[in-house]
Protein backbone atom coordinates (compact mmCIF):
# COMPACT_ATOMS: atom_id res chain seq x y z
CA UNK A 1 0.00 0.00 0.00
CA UNK A 2 1.37 3.42 -0.97
CA UNK A 3 2.21 5.94 1.72
CA UNK A 4 -0.52 8.32 0.57
CA UNK A 5 -3.18 5.61 0.48
CA UNK A 6 -2.37 4.66 4.05
CA UNK A 7 -2.53 8.32 5.10
CA UNK A 8 -5.89 8.79 3.36
CA UNK A 9 -7.37 5.74 5.04
CA UNK A 10 -6.20 6.99 8.45
CA UNK A 11 -7.49 10.49 7.72
CA UNK A 12 -10.93 9.27 6.70
CA UNK A 13 -11.12 6.83 9.62
CA UNK A 14 -10.37 9.70 12.02
CA UNK A 15 -12.30 12.58 10.42
CA UNK A 16 -14.88 10.98 8.15
CA UNK A 17 -15.34 11.09 4.36
CA UNK A 18 -13.62 13.86 2.40
CA UNK A 19 -14.71 15.88 -0.62
CA UNK A 20 -13.62 15.04 -4.14
CA UNK A 21 -11.68 18.31 -4.27
CA UNK A 22 -9.74 17.48 -1.12
CA UNK A 23 -9.01 13.99 -2.41
CA UNK A 24 -7.71 15.38 -5.72
CA UNK A 25 -5.62 18.03 -3.96
CA UNK A 26 -3.94 15.45 -1.73
CA UNK A 27 -3.34 12.99 -4.56
CA UNK A 28 -1.73 15.60 -6.79
CA UNK A 29 -0.09 18.00 -4.36
CA UNK A 30 0.69 16.20 -1.09
CA UNK A 31 4.15 17.51 -0.08
CA UNK A 32 5.65 14.02 0.33
CA UNK A 33 3.46 11.70 -1.72
CA UNK A 34 1.71 13.96 -4.24
CA UNK A 35 1.76 12.83 -7.86
CA UNK A 36 3.24 16.05 -9.27
CA UNK A 37 5.61 16.56 -6.35
CA UNK A 38 7.54 13.33 -6.79
CA UNK A 39 8.03 12.61 -10.51
CA UNK A 40 8.26 13.66 -14.13
CA UNK A 41 4.93 12.36 -15.47
CA UNK A 42 5.36 13.44 -19.10
CA UNK A 43 6.25 11.61 -22.28
CA UNK A 44 6.58 7.99 -23.33
CA UNK A 45 8.31 7.02 -20.09
CA UNK A 46 5.69 8.81 -17.99
CA UNK A 47 1.93 8.52 -17.74
CA UNK A 48 0.72 10.89 -20.47
CA UNK A 49 1.95 13.10 -23.31
CA UNK A 50 0.98 16.75 -23.74
CA UNK A 51 0.91 18.75 -26.97
CA UNK A 52 4.29 20.47 -26.40
CA UNK A 53 5.90 17.03 -26.06
CA UNK A 54 4.28 15.84 -29.30
CA UNK A 55 5.82 18.53 -31.49
CA UNK A 56 7.77 21.78 -31.33
CA UNK A 57 5.16 23.20 -33.73
CA UNK A 58 2.60 23.52 -30.94
CA UNK A 59 4.80 25.77 -28.83
CA UNK A 60 5.91 27.75 -31.87
CA UNK A 61 2.30 28.57 -32.77
CA UNK A 62 1.54 29.66 -29.19
CA UNK A 63 4.72 31.74 -29.09
CA UNK A 64 3.83 33.61 -32.27
CA UNK A 65 0.30 34.08 -30.93
CA UNK A 66 1.80 35.67 -27.81
CA UNK A 67 4.03 37.91 -29.93
CA UNK A 68 1.01 39.10 -31.93
CA UNK A 69 -0.76 39.87 -28.66
CA UNK A 70 2.28 41.82 -27.42
CA UNK A 71 2.26 43.92 -30.58
CA UNK A 72 -1.49 44.52 -30.20
CA UNK A 73 -0.77 45.71 -26.66
CA UNK A 74 1.45 48.43 -28.14
CA UNK A 75 4.70 46.47 -27.70
CA UNK A 76 5.32 47.54 -24.09
CA UNK A 77 9.00 47.78 -23.15
CA UNK A 78 8.42 45.41 -20.24
CA UNK A 79 5.82 42.73 -19.64
CA UNK A 80 5.46 39.53 -17.62
CA UNK A 81 5.50 36.41 -19.80
CA UNK A 82 3.91 33.86 -17.48
CA UNK A 83 3.32 30.14 -17.86
CA UNK A 84 1.26 28.34 -15.22
CA UNK A 85 2.02 24.65 -14.91
CA UNK A 86 5.01 24.65 -17.30
CA UNK A 87 5.67 20.90 -17.25
CA UNK A 88 9.20 20.20 -18.44
CA UNK A 89 9.64 23.75 -19.75
CA UNK A 90 9.23 22.49 -23.31
CA UNK A 91 6.40 24.86 -24.21
CA UNK A 92 8.23 27.92 -22.90
CA UNK A 93 11.42 26.90 -24.72
CA UNK A 94 9.55 26.50 -28.01
CA UNK A 95 7.68 29.78 -27.54
CA UNK A 96 10.94 31.63 -26.92
CA UNK A 97 12.62 30.06 -29.95
CA UNK A 98 9.74 31.05 -32.23
CA UNK A 99 9.63 34.63 -30.95
CA UNK A 100 13.28 35.34 -31.73
CA UNK A 101 12.09 36.58 -35.13
CA UNK A 102 9.90 39.26 -33.50
CA UNK A 103 12.06 42.36 -32.85
CA UNK A 104 11.93 43.50 -29.24
CA UNK A 105 9.71 40.73 -27.86
CA UNK A 106 12.31 38.79 -25.91
CA UNK A 107 14.05 41.92 -24.64
CA UNK A 108 10.71 43.06 -23.21
CA UNK A 109 9.67 39.68 -21.79
CA UNK A 110 10.29 38.82 -18.15
CA UNK A 111 9.75 35.05 -17.94
CA UNK A 112 7.85 33.72 -14.94
CA UNK A 113 6.95 30.09 -14.22
CA UNK A 114 4.27 29.13 -11.71
CA UNK A 115 5.34 25.69 -10.48
CA UNK A 116 5.07 23.92 -7.11
CA UNK A 117 6.94 20.69 -7.94
CA UNK A 118 10.66 20.67 -7.04
CA UNK A 119 11.19 17.79 -9.47
CA UNK A 120 9.70 19.70 -12.39
CA UNK A 121 11.46 22.93 -11.44
CA UNK A 122 14.79 21.14 -11.80
CA UNK A 123 13.82 19.84 -15.24
CA UNK A 124 12.59 23.29 -16.30
CA UNK A 125 15.92 24.77 -15.23
CA UNK A 126 17.78 22.36 -17.51
CA UNK A 127 15.36 22.82 -20.43
CA UNK A 128 15.58 26.62 -20.34
CA UNK A 129 19.31 26.86 -19.67
CA UNK A 130 20.75 29.43 -22.05
CA UNK A 131 17.28 30.37 -23.32
CA UNK A 132 15.80 32.31 -20.40
CA UNK A 133 16.42 33.31 -16.82
CA UNK A 134 12.98 32.57 -15.37
CA UNK A 135 11.60 33.50 -11.98
CA UNK A 136 9.67 30.71 -10.27
CA UNK A 137 6.54 31.23 -8.20
CA UNK A 138 4.39 29.07 -5.96
CA UNK A 139 1.31 31.13 -6.80
CA UNK A 140 0.31 33.21 -9.80
CA UNK A 141 -0.32 36.29 -7.65
CA UNK A 142 3.38 36.96 -7.20
CA UNK A 143 4.03 36.66 -10.94
CA UNK A 144 1.45 39.25 -11.97
CA UNK A 145 3.21 42.59 -12.29
CA UNK A 146 2.27 45.17 -14.90
CA UNK A 147 1.11 44.13 -18.39
CA UNK A 148 1.09 40.35 -18.70
CA UNK A 149 0.72 37.54 -21.19
CA UNK A 150 -0.33 34.31 -19.47
CA UNK A 151 -0.18 30.83 -21.01
CA UNK A 152 -1.63 27.68 -19.43
CA UNK A 153 -1.69 24.36 -21.26
CA UNK A 154 -3.39 21.42 -19.55
CA UNK A 155 -3.70 23.25 -16.26
CA UNK A 156 -7.43 23.61 -15.59
CA UNK A 157 -8.05 19.87 -15.95
CA UNK A 158 -5.80 19.20 -12.94
CA UNK A 159 -7.46 21.68 -10.56
CA UNK A 160 -9.60 19.98 -7.89
CA UNK A 161 -13.39 20.23 -8.10
CA UNK A 162 -16.40 19.02 -6.14
CA UNK A 163 -19.17 16.73 -7.34
CA UNK A 164 -22.85 16.57 -6.47
CA UNK A 165 -25.36 13.84 -7.29
CA UNK A 166 -29.10 14.32 -7.78
CA UNK A 167 -31.05 11.91 -5.60
CA UNK A 168 -34.77 11.49 -5.06
CA UNK A 169 -34.45 13.85 -2.09
CA UNK A 170 -32.29 16.45 -3.87
CA UNK A 171 -28.61 17.21 -4.44
CA UNK A 172 -26.08 15.43 -2.23
CA UNK A 173 -22.32 15.82 -2.30
CA UNK A 174 -20.20 12.93 -3.58
CA UNK A 175 -17.41 12.05 -1.16
CA UNK A 176 -14.52 9.64 -0.74
CA UNK A 177 -14.89 7.39 2.29
CA UNK A 178 -14.23 3.80 3.34
CA UNK A 179 -16.24 0.69 2.51
CA UNK A 180 -16.98 -2.18 4.88
CA UNK A 181 -13.53 -3.65 4.33
CA UNK A 182 -11.69 -0.40 4.94
CA UNK A 183 -10.94 0.35 1.29
CA UNK A 184 -11.39 3.77 -0.34
CA UNK A 185 -14.84 4.09 -1.88
CA UNK A 186 -17.15 6.73 -3.33
CA UNK A 187 -20.32 7.58 -1.45
CA UNK A 188 -22.77 10.39 -0.77
CA UNK A 189 -23.00 12.85 2.09
CA UNK A 190 -25.65 12.22 4.78
CA UNK A 191 -29.29 11.63 4.04
CA UNK A 192 -30.37 15.28 4.22
CA UNK A 193 -30.21 17.13 0.88
CA UNK A 194 -28.11 20.27 0.59
CA UNK A 195 -29.68 23.38 2.09
CA UNK A 196 -28.17 25.45 -0.73
CA UNK A 197 -28.20 23.34 -3.90
CA UNK A 198 -25.38 23.89 -6.41
CA UNK A 199 -26.05 25.76 -9.62
CA UNK A 200 -27.57 23.20 -11.98
CA UNK A 201 -27.41 24.88 -15.37
CA UNK A 202 -30.37 26.23 -17.26
CA UNK A 203 -33.35 27.14 -15.13
CA UNK A 204 -36.46 25.08 -15.61
CA UNK A 205 -34.63 21.96 -16.79
CA UNK A 206 -35.58 18.76 -14.99
CA UNK A 207 -32.47 17.08 -13.62
CA UNK A 208 -32.75 13.27 -13.63
CA UNK A 209 -31.95 11.22 -10.54
CA UNK A 210 -28.34 10.06 -10.74
CA UNK A 211 -27.11 13.12 -12.63
CA UNK A 212 -23.65 14.31 -11.53
CA UNK A 213 -22.88 18.02 -11.40
CA UNK A 214 -19.28 19.15 -11.14
CA UNK A 215 -18.36 22.43 -9.45
CA UNK A 216 -14.90 23.58 -10.60
CA UNK A 217 -14.64 26.44 -8.10
CA UNK A 218 -10.83 26.53 -8.09
CA UNK A 219 -10.61 26.71 -11.89
CA UNK A 220 -13.34 29.34 -12.10
CA UNK A 221 -11.62 31.45 -9.45
CA UNK A 222 -8.26 31.23 -11.24
CA UNK A 223 -9.76 32.15 -14.60
CA UNK A 224 -11.64 35.07 -13.08
CA UNK A 225 -8.49 36.26 -11.31
CA UNK A 226 -6.35 36.23 -14.44
CA UNK A 227 -9.07 37.62 -16.72
CA UNK A 228 -9.75 40.40 -14.25
CA UNK A 229 -6.06 41.20 -14.04
CA UNK A 230 -5.46 41.53 -17.78
CA UNK A 231 -8.68 43.53 -18.08
CA UNK A 232 -7.36 46.02 -15.55
CA UNK A 233 -3.59 45.98 -16.17
CA UNK A 234 -3.34 45.12 -19.84
CA UNK A 235 -2.41 42.00 -21.75
CA UNK A 236 -4.09 38.68 -22.29
CA UNK A 237 -4.18 35.01 -21.37
CA UNK A 238 -4.79 31.72 -23.13
CA UNK A 239 -5.95 28.41 -21.68
CA UNK A 240 -5.72 25.20 -23.73
CA UNK A 241 -7.19 22.04 -22.30
CA UNK A 242 -9.57 19.18 -22.97
CA UNK A 243 -13.23 19.61 -22.19
CA UNK A 244 -16.60 20.66 -23.55
CA UNK A 245 -17.85 23.76 -25.33
CA UNK A 246 -21.20 23.54 -23.53
CA UNK A 247 -22.07 22.91 -19.89
CA UNK A 248 -23.71 19.65 -18.91
CA UNK A 249 -23.93 16.89 -16.34
CA UNK A 250 -21.60 13.94 -15.89
CA UNK A 251 -18.75 12.48 -13.87
CA UNK A 252 -15.51 13.34 -15.71
CA UNK A 253 -13.03 12.42 -12.97
CA UNK A 254 -10.41 10.10 -14.42
CA UNK A 255 -7.01 8.67 -13.51
CA UNK A 256 -4.19 7.73 -15.86
CA UNK A 257 -1.05 5.73 -15.30
CA UNK A 258 1.28 4.37 -17.93
CA UNK A 259 -0.84 5.92 -20.70
CA UNK A 260 -3.87 3.86 -19.61
CA UNK A 261 -6.95 4.71 -17.56
CA UNK A 262 -7.09 3.28 -14.04
CA UNK A 263 -9.49 3.45 -11.10
CA UNK A 264 -9.12 6.90 -9.43
CA UNK A 265 -9.19 5.30 -5.96
CA UNK A 266 -6.79 2.40 -6.44
CA UNK A 267 -3.40 4.14 -6.58
CA UNK A 268 -3.70 7.60 -4.99
CA UNK A 269 -0.55 9.63 -5.57
CA UNK A 270 0.68 7.16 -8.20
CA UNK A 271 -1.70 8.14 -11.03
CA UNK A 272 -2.63 11.44 -12.63
CA UNK A 273 -6.10 12.71 -11.72
CA UNK A 274 -7.91 15.05 -14.11
CA UNK A 275 -11.37 16.29 -15.06
CA UNK A 276 -12.87 17.71 -18.24
CA UNK A 277 -12.98 21.50 -18.38
CA UNK A 278 -16.35 23.26 -18.72
CA UNK A 279 -15.25 25.95 -21.17
CA UNK A 280 -18.64 27.64 -21.28
CA UNK A 281 -18.43 28.38 -17.56
CA UNK A 282 -14.79 29.43 -17.83
CA UNK A 283 -15.68 31.90 -20.58
CA UNK A 284 -18.51 33.30 -18.46
CA UNK A 285 -16.17 33.71 -15.48
CA UNK A 286 -13.74 35.73 -17.59
CA UNK A 287 -16.51 37.84 -19.05
CA UNK A 288 -17.88 38.63 -15.59
CA UNK A 289 -14.37 39.66 -14.54
CA UNK A 290 -14.38 42.37 -17.21
CA UNK A 291 -12.20 40.83 -19.90
CA UNK A 292 -12.88 40.42 -23.60
CA UNK A 293 -13.42 36.71 -24.27
CA UNK A 294 -12.08 34.95 -27.36
CA UNK A 295 -13.48 31.50 -28.03
CA UNK A 296 -13.60 28.81 -26.92
CA UNK A 297 -12.66 27.11 -30.18
CA UNK A 298 -11.43 23.61 -30.98
CA UNK A 299 -7.67 23.14 -30.88
CA UNK A 300 -7.49 22.01 -34.51
CA UNK A 301 -9.29 25.13 -35.73
CA UNK A 302 -7.10 27.32 -33.53
CA UNK A 303 -3.77 25.84 -34.63
CA UNK A 304 -4.71 25.68 -38.30
CA UNK A 305 -5.80 29.33 -38.24
CA UNK A 306 -2.39 30.23 -36.79
CA UNK A 307 -0.58 28.53 -39.69
CA UNK A 308 0.23 25.05 -38.35
CA UNK A 309 -0.08 23.45 -41.80
CA UNK A 310 2.37 25.94 -43.31
CA UNK A 311 4.85 25.37 -40.49
CA UNK A 312 4.61 21.59 -40.91
CA UNK A 313 5.29 21.91 -44.63
CA UNK A 314 8.27 24.20 -43.99
CA UNK A 315 9.82 21.80 -41.50
CA UNK A 316 9.18 18.80 -43.74
CA UNK A 317 10.87 20.47 -46.71
CA UNK A 318 14.16 20.56 -44.80
CA UNK A 319 13.81 17.16 -43.13
CA UNK A 320 14.86 13.61 -43.93
CA UNK A 321 12.07 11.25 -45.05
CA UNK A 322 11.92 9.75 -41.56
CA UNK A 323 11.76 13.19 -39.95
CA UNK A 324 9.11 14.34 -42.43
CA UNK A 325 7.01 11.31 -41.54
CA UNK A 326 7.31 12.17 -37.84
CA UNK A 327 6.33 15.78 -38.53
CA UNK A 328 3.28 14.59 -40.45
CA UNK A 329 2.29 12.22 -37.66
CA UNK A 330 2.59 15.00 -35.08
CA UNK A 331 0.53 17.34 -37.24
CA UNK A 332 -2.17 14.68 -37.58
CA UNK A 333 -2.23 14.03 -33.84
CA UNK A 334 -2.53 17.71 -32.90
CA UNK A 335 -5.40 18.23 -35.35
CA UNK A 336 -7.16 14.85 -35.19
CA UNK A 337 -10.93 15.16 -35.30
CA UNK A 338 -13.56 13.16 -33.46
CA UNK A 339 -14.63 12.83 -29.82
CA UNK A 340 -11.26 11.45 -28.73
CA UNK A 341 -9.04 13.29 -31.23
CA UNK A 342 -6.91 16.06 -29.75
CA UNK A 343 -8.02 18.48 -32.43
CA UNK A 344 -11.64 18.37 -31.30
CA UNK A 345 -11.36 17.25 -27.67
CA UNK A 346 -8.98 20.07 -26.75
CA UNK A 347 -10.21 23.67 -26.77
CA UNK A 348 -8.55 27.09 -26.68
CA UNK A 349 -9.98 30.00 -24.71
CA UNK A 350 -8.40 33.45 -24.41
CA UNK A 351 -9.01 36.66 -22.49
CA UNK A 352 -7.69 40.14 -23.14
CA UNK A 353 -8.02 43.78 -22.21
CA UNK A 354 -11.32 45.02 -23.67
CA UNK A 355 -9.59 47.63 -25.83
CA UNK A 356 -7.53 45.09 -27.78
CA UNK A 357 -8.64 43.88 -31.23
CA UNK A 358 -9.74 40.28 -31.94
CA UNK A 359 -6.89 37.83 -31.39
CA UNK A 360 -5.56 35.46 -34.08
CA UNK A 361 -6.85 31.92 -34.06
CA UNK A 362 -10.30 32.83 -32.83
CA UNK A 363 -11.79 34.34 -36.03
CA UNK A 364 -14.87 36.30 -34.89
CA UNK A 365 -15.29 34.30 -31.67
CA UNK A 366 -15.02 37.30 -29.39
CA UNK A 367 -17.49 38.33 -26.67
Amino acid sequence: MSGLKAELIRLIADEGPISISRYMALCLGHPRHGYYMTRDPFGAQGDFTTAPEISQMFGEMIGLWAAHLWQAMGAPARFAFIEIGPGRGTLMADMLRATRIVPGFQAAASVHLVETSPVLRAIQTATLSGKADPVWHERVETALDGPAIVVANELLDALPLDQFVMTESGWRERLVGLDGEGHLAFGLAGEAPLASPPQAGARGHIVPVGAVLEQPVMALDLVAQIAGYVAAQGGGAIFIDYGSLESGFGDTLQAMRGHAFVDPLVQPGEADLTVHVDFARMAQAGLCAGAAVHGPVRQADFLLALGLATRAQSLSAEATPEQAAAIGAAFDRLTERGETGMGDLFKALAFSHPDLPPLPGFALARI
